[in-house]
């Protein structure tokens, strides 16, 4: 039986390209050679699709270390007659078909990956791919789009208000009395259509608020403030069916040690300041309503194939903090570890991810 040509998209232009490089690096130590054939192709940070080397190694995440898709002077073409054909263009003009793609896996984080962007040019490309479609990416992706639809299906969120960079640049007053209705400290200031807490704050004192604010606009023009909730950080994993509804993992929990908070450092360079806790050490009454949750947000959204749904466990029972369409997916990650510690290991998961995707109906 001949292998399935599968094209591995990473890298990007987003501030989460080398985050999306060590995904990729996961997915190719653990994708089952013996029934796919992998096409890597990487996103330079300026845009360019080039040849990447099938080299797990070299795109692993490493501390003080982190893996950037460079130019050497080659592209790679996708063909736009429907013929899924797959093209490389060397340095002196000469091409090379690599066959026709039976499917891609877009292991990209953040803006222009993870946004619908990059689903809506493999759509347009007419290859099927692994993961969330166009809708569910756009709005999983910005914040301010995300808590709505939770708010709308009934899903508990965390109390929130959103700033737009012109507003605050003319009545930052207004902005500020928003604010001052969360009801109180601390606030976490962060960019609506960002991940990896990248451009994240956790403001203590209202004095640090403004630069809060500026650090969020430079990643993004508009921001989501929220208030900080007391209580523990789990998450859950999502990942749909073929024959029933969406099937969702055990719960992690993550403890953060010496840090404010989990931000970037802790997630990709600091792991002595995180433990990661799996299973989370709850009832099975709180399991059951966390995993209940879980899988409302995944049908709010209308997501597709796979998401992490992270919650805060308070006093007043679990928030909904966020949901990532494309999780990290390194061996440590949480995504994979949670599949693994509910009976499925990482190269069953891609395996299930990507024949998920063959059969999905965009």
């Amino acid at each position: 039986m001949a292998k399935l040509k599968v094209v591995l998209l990473f890298g990007g232009r987003s501030s989460e390209h080398s985050i999306s490089c060590a995904t990729a690096a996961g997915v190719m130590g653990a994708i089952d050679r013996t029934k796919y054939d992998l096409i890597p192709v990487g996103i330079t940070p300026s845009g360019l699709f080039v040849p990447a080397e099938d080299n797990a190694q070299k795109w692993a995440l490493r501390k003080g270390q982190l893996a950037t898709v460079s130019d050497d002077g080659a592209r790679i073409e996708f063909a736009m007659d429907g013929s899924r054909n797959i093209t490389r263009v060397n340095l002196d003009g000469t091409r090379a078909s690599l066959g026709a793609a039976d499917v891609v896996f877009p292991v990209l984080h953040g803006p222009f990956g993870e946004d619908g962007t990059m689903q809506g040019l493999l759509e347009l490309i007419g290859v099927p791919y692994v993961g969330n479609g166009v809708l569910a990416s756009a709005a999983g992706m910005d914040k301010e789009f995300t808590k709505a639809l939770f708010v709308a299906a009934g899903v508990p969120v965390t109390p929130h208000v959103v700033i737009r960079e012109q507003d605050w640049m003319n009545d930052p007053e207004s902005a500020l009395e928003a604010v001052r209705s969360l009801g109180g400290l601390p606030l976490f200031v962060k960019p609506a259509r960002a991940g990896s807490s990248v451009g994240v704050s956790k403001v203590k004192d209202m004095d640090q608020f403004a630069d809060a604010v500026a650090i969020a606009f430079e990643n993004d023009n508009k921001l989501v403030v929220e208030r900080g909730l007391v209580g523990r950080e789990v998450e859950c994993a999502a990942l749909s069916s073929r024959s029933s509804r969406v099937r969702i993992s055990v719960a992690g929990e993550i403890v953060v040690k010496g840090r404010e908070f989990y931000d970037f450092e802790a997630k990709y360079q600091d792991e002595d300041s995180v433990d990661l806790i799996i299973p989370a050490e709850l009832s099975e009454h709180q399991l059951n309503q966390m995993q209940s949750i879980a899988r409302t947000a995944f049908d709010a959204l209308g997501c597709e194939g796979l998401a992490r749904v992270d919650f805060f466990l308070t006093a007043d029972g679990f928030f909904v903090n966020e949901i990532n369409t494309m999780p990290g997916f390194t061996p440590l990650s949480m995504f994979p570890s949670l599949w693994q510690a509910s009976g499925i290991e990482y190269p069953q998961l891609i395996d299930e991810l990507i024949q998920l995707a063959l059969t999905a109906k965009r």
